[in-house]
């Protein structure tokens, strides 16, 4: 159902949604915010950890994405516990934290240049205890490419240090498949 969107073919990797839900599950997360929904892939595996009672808030730039991400947790049978919010995904962030949201987990996949913003607004959005995860850390080895250099580069190594070293967080990068770093936040 991507193609035909216009849609980018990219979604995380199958261990990674396996490691979401197990993740999601695992903390008793109640309140999810997912930054870039893209197709619903990941927001499925996210609401599979849910409890009947949680809920997903999905950020998404284009509403046909979101509109496809929709239709994939409606048939998922998640349809009911998934919010989107359409737009800049830092406006969304904002909103947010104007409302004073607070979130249990945090799942980012977005466009890489912001991760540093989107971690700084999940942290300071972040239940104690909350975690937070985002994926591509490795942006297909350029990051660990001393040669590589470009804004998308240096913003994921800013992030990537962030997650590992704020004294805010506990966390570290799990080097499979294209890098997922995983923090808590204190």
């Amino acid at each position: 159902m991507t193609a035909e969107k216009g849609m980018p073919e990219i979604a995380i990797a199958p261990g990674y949604g396996r490691l979401l839900t197990l993740l999601v599950k695992a903390t008793g997360a109640a309140r999810v915010l997912e930054i870039g929904a893209l197709g619903g892939y990941s927001g499925i595996c996210l609401a599979r950890g849910l409890a009947p009672e949680g809920t997903l808030t999905s950020l998404e730039l284009k509403q046909e994405f979101a509109d496809v991400a929709r239709a994939n947790l409606s048939e998922a049978g998640f349809g009911g516990q998934v919010e989107y919010r359409i737009g800049p995904a830092l406006d969304s962030l904002a909103q947010l934290k104007a409302e004073g949201q607070r979130f249990d987990f945090f799942f980012i996949d977005a466009d890489k240049e912001n991760y540093p913003n989107y971690l700084e607004y999940a942290i300071e959005l972040a239940n104690p205890g909350a975690l937070i995860v985002g994926d591509n850390t490795f942006l297909r080895g350029r990051t660990l490419n001393s040669d590589k250099n470009g804004p998308s580069v240096q913003a994921i190594r800013r992030f990537n240090e962030t997650m590992a070293t704020d004294d805010r967080l506990i966390g570290t990068i799990l080097p499979a498949y294209d890098g997922l770093a995983v923090a808590m936040v204190k």
